[in-house]
């Protein structure tokens, strides 16, 4: 991460220093590059359209490289450069006091759902507008998965492999309807190391790498057990039976060669060219992948054998993590009034299908991603399983959320990699997020 330099970020943000700027009646700070700008710029074209001249909207953007803590400094400073300003999930606790709660009216839960709205909460107020959504998909290879449910033998050796490493008595089953011991039999009969006859090397491909985002993956496999981060007292509860057993099931599958010895370095990229190449059976992977991974042009080798369901089920059903990007409003705005009036309308249904077909990642409810499920089936998926499954553990959108998951990532990786026991690493975890999470 960058280190912060405030006086250079507030000449960036002056007015003097943007041409343009300084007649801008409503500015709006977002995310640079990639379909979240295409998106914003297009749809705040057509709110400039129809808005009066005391409304439109003009875009402001900066480099990624240390956005967070370069927009932190900048607003803690006051500054009055942009009315409206980029917030994400698991860093509102850091924005919060230099921003002010907005009121997106009675139909945005019609257009995102609770769960969606939730991702841009903090203490229970609405910070923002959730714009793009981040979540998890299961990708299977649907042609292995066929001929495994097809071939008695192969169900035989599946059925063993589950009783000898799993102590289970599993059969296979339609990914759509897996259980977390499900996959794990699948990834342990679709991998050479356990199953020299197995048509492909490995059954899995986990992101293991000390790596906050690699925490965001795995999460869901505990929170579908009945793992949080705190109970409603505000305890630390990292250290449950919940977490336990998730963290043994990926050392389990690791340590069968499930997935390859280097996960430990493994992130996104890596998990996205193993599955692409076809050497992976599943991968739980992140939403953005999936135009990827089905793509005749990027990964012909699995394009059209790739199926796509949400994380497995545990005792407590299925979970997916969500985050998301969203907008709000900046408590030294210029022209809030003029700020509320663009937040709200971006949360209307013809605006988020604006955004949407324009190229973002809007987590739409059932109803409103129909409109746009001919041209953009992919977020079809993402709001039902946002809808359905997701969820954002509790104290996740604190200031010291990412510190968190930096904190779990050390200690998880240092379980699974064998340089700690299981009940050290859950032991450190708890009294690290004791000091982060106290109030």
């Amino acid at each position: 991460m960058q280190k912060i330099i405030a006086p250079a970020l507030a000449a960036l943000l002056s007015s003097a220093a943007l041409p343009g700027l300084a007649n801008a009646t409503v500015t709006v700070l977002g995310w640079p590059g990639g379909s979240e700008e295409t998106a914003l710029r297009a749809t705040v074209e057509v709110y400039n359209k129809t808005a009066s001249d005391a409304d439109k909207v003009e875009l402001l953007f900066f480099n990624r490289d240390g956005f967070f803590d370069k927009l932190q400094a900048d607003m803690a400073a006051g500054s009055t450069a942009f009315d409206i300003n980029l917030v994400a999930t698991y860093s509102i606790g850091r924005y919060a006091p230099y921003m002010e709660p907005v009121d997106l009216g009675a139909d945005a839960a019609k257009v995102f759902g609770d769960s969606v709205l939730k991702t841009m909460q903090f203490d229970g107020k609405q910070y923002g507008v959730p714009t793009d959504l981040s979540l998890h998909f299961m990708y299977y290879r649907k042609d292995l998965i066929d001929a495994l449910m097809k071939d008695d033998a192969a169900k035989k050796t599946y059925a063993e492999l589950a009783k000898k490493v799993l102590g289970k008595d599993l059969q296979p089953k339609d990914p759509d309807s897996w259980t977390w011991d499900d996959w794990a039999a699948t990834a342990l009969y679709f991998s050479k190391q356990a199953n020299p006859d197995s048509p492909v090397r490995y059954g899995t491909v986990l992101q293991m790498k000390n790596l906050l985002f690699n925490m965001m993956v795995f999460q869901s496999l505990p929170r579908s057990y009945g793992g949080d981060w705190m109970d409603a007292s505000g305890n630390v509860t990292v250290d449950s039976d919940a977490y336990k057993t998730a963290l043994q099931l990926y050392k389990t599958l690791y340590d069968a060669g499930a997935s390859p010895k280097d996960s430990l370095s493994y992130e996104y990229p890596e998990t996205n060219a193993a599955f692409a190449a076809g050497q992976a059976a599943t991968a739980l992977q992140w939403n953005a992948a999936a135009a990827d991974l089905t793509s005749a042009e990027k990964s012909p080798a699995v394009d059209d054998v790739t199926g796509i369901v949400a994380p497995p089920a545990g005792p407590n059903g299925r979970a997916d993590h969500i985050h998301g990007l969203g907008l709000g409003l900046n408590k030294n705005a210029k022209n809030k009034e003029g700020a509320v009036k663009f937040l709200k309308w971006l949360a209307t249904e013809d605006a988020a299908l604006t955004y949407a077909k324009s190229g973002g990642s809007p987590a739409l409810t059932p109803e409103v991603v129909a409109k746009v499920a001919s041209e953009r089936p992919d977020l079809v998926k993402l709001g039902e399983f946002a809808s359905k499954y997701g969820y954002v553990m509790t104290g996740a959108t604190s200031a010291n959320a990412l510190s968190v998951y930096e904190l779990q990532a050390k200690e998880f990786t240092g379980y699974w990699s064998g340089q700690q026991s299981l009940e050290d690493a859950l032991a450190h975890t708890k009294t690290g997020m004791q000091d982060l999470l106290k109030k």
